[in-house]
C-alpha cells in the first residue's frame, strides 16, 4: 500500500513532501534489520529492478557515511551519499547528501513471525517532491519488491 499525506489539507507541510509505504513481510524484523545493515545483503536488492550497486563507504552508525554508486540498466551511473541519522533494530534513519535531497525513516514492527515495514521518504521542499514523485513511488515500490524476494534467498 502506498500513500501519498499530500491529499489531506489539515497535515504539516512537512508531510505534503512525503511519500509513505507500509508492506507486510513475511520475514522476521531481525532478517529484514540484517538485509538492511550488512553492505553484502543490501547491494544485492537495493534500486529499483536492473539496477546493482558498487558500495565505497558504509559507516553503520549515527553520524556514519554510506557511499555508492548505483547502476542503472541504461549505462548510466548515480552516485549516491547519505548519512546515517539513526540506527535501531525498529528504525532506521539517514539522511540522503545529494540531489534528490531526503530523509528516509524505515520502521520495522514484529507481527510475530513476519513485520510491517514502513518506508518514509520526506522530501525537502514541494518542488523536489513534485519533480521526482512520477519516479520515486513505483521506483521504492520496486526496491521493496527486491527486498523481499532477496529475504526469501536469505531464509533458504
Amino acid at each position: 500500500m502506498t500513500e501519498n499525506r499530500a491529499t489531506n489539507n489539515e497535515i504539516s507541510a512537512a508531510q505534503e513532501y512525503e511519500f509513505v509505504t507500509t508492506r507486510v513481510m513475511n520475514a522476521s524484523p531481525a532478517l529484514i534489520y540484517e538485509a538492511w545493515t550488512k553492505p553484502k545483503h543490501l547491494a544485492q536488492w537495493w534500486g529499483p529492478n536492473g539496477f546493482t550497486n558498487t558500495f565505497h563507504e558504509f559507516d553503520l552508525r549515527p553520524g556514519g557515511i554510506w557511499e555508492f554508486v548505483m547502476h542503472g540498466p541504461n549505462g548510466v551511473d548515480y552516485p549516491n551519499k547519505s548519512e546515517f541519522v539513526e540506527i535501531g533494530s525498529e528504525r532506521i534513519v539517514l539522511r540522503h547528501l545529494c540531489a534528490p535531497h531526503y530523509q528516509l525513516t524505515v520502521t520495522f514492527e514484529d507481527l510475530g513471525g513476519k513485520t510491517r515495514l514502513t518506508w518514509r521518504q520526506l522530501f525537502e521542499n514541494a518542488a523536489v517532491f513534485n519533480a521526482i514523485k512520477k519516479i520515486a513511488a513505483p521506483a521504492n515500490e520496486q526496491n521493496l519488491d527486491r527486498l523481499e524476494a532477496y529475504l526469501k534467498k536469505m531464509s533458504v
